[in-house]
């Protein structure tokens, strides 16, 4: 299949802010090369050093909206650096295999005090943990970015037992078949794009949950029901037209926890959902938070 590669070439205080822009808006890869053949001498501990002038590229797949994915990059890149969105330069690629490049890169990452998400053709690193096996295929959703994390921690810590799910825009699946390892009876997963609903699927074979266990719709088709708990990693425009949908999928006294959205816009969007929801403080990663409530 062909892909469209969207590259940007610009200086290094702001790559962070371009990554979580192409990220955001759909990128199933992200790298970064030098620009100018600058050498990066060994680093202090704890640092990761970037070239003053870097290229950052941005992977697509070709059905993408090009007109969506500049408008939700332009503003997660306003967003996190307060400067003007960068010039882009965008290919059609032929038929290559980038997305395996990038995920050979993805390694084990603990969540909490029970959960590991392991790439497939890993081994777990700690056996007796609760490990999902992922392979991400071209959905979005690995457990690296801060809004999978956040999501990812609160699961780990809930009491899941029996309960039943929804997740909302579940690109991989990572959060429903989480909840699915650490307790939960049902998923309802729910995403835009069909490749996502593949990708759930796959990872929910490839982690052994039973068939009858997870069930993928399309939002149209999206059955009406009433769950334990709601879960939504989108992004925070979504967020505030889906408030209405996501609290008719919630039970009285359920939960839901929503993520996807920039620090600066937590305040605001949680009392957006406080006349159906009881609110908690927003929990922060880096930019990026999450915000949870009870029906």
């Amino acid at each position: 299949m062909n892909w469209i590669q969207i590259r940007v070439e610009l200086s290094g205080d702001i790559v962070e802010a371009i990554e979580e822009s192409l990220l955001a808006a759909g990128a199933v890869a992200v790298t970064m090369q030098d620009g100018a053949d600058q050498p990066l001498l060994e680093p202090e501990l704890g640092t990761t050093p970037i070239w003053d002038d870097t290229i950052v590229t941005g992977l697509f797949d070709s059905d993408i909206n090009i007109d969506q994915v500049k408008s939700i990059a332009q503003a997660v890149f306003e967003g996190l650096s307060g400067r003007p969105f960068p010039k882009l330069k965008i290919d059609i690629l032929e038929n290559e295999d980038w997305t395996r490049k990038w995920i050979e890169n993805f390694k084990p990452i603990s969540f909490g005090e029970r959960l590991w998400i392991c790439p497939s053709w890993t081994t777990a690193p700690n056996p007796d943990a609760v490990n999902l096996m992922l392979d991400p295929g071209l959905a979005f959703g690995t457990g690296t970015h801060p809004t999978t994390a956040l999501c990812l921690q609160w699961l780990d810590r809930a009491d899941l037992q029996d309960k039943v799910v929804v997740d909302y825009g579940c690109g991989s699946g990572i959060l429903g078949i989480a909840a699915l390892l650490l307790g939960a009876r049902k998923v309802i997963a729910v995403d835009n794009d069909p490749q996502a609903l593949a990708a759930t699927l796959d990872n929910a074979g490839r982690n052994n949950i039973p068939s009858n266990a997870i069930q993928c719709f399309l939002p149209e088709d999206c059955p009406d029901l009433e769950a334990d708990l709601v879960l939504a990693n989108i992004l925070a425009k979504p967020l505030y037209e889906l408030r209405d949908r996501l609290a008719s999928l919630c039970k009285a006294d359920g939960q839901i926890v929503l993520s996807g959205l920039l620090k600066e816009q937590a305040e605001d969007l949680s009392a957006h959902y406080a006349n159906t929801f009881t609110m908690q403080q927003p929990s922060f990663s880096g930019d990026w938070s999450r915000l949870s409530g009870q029906k």
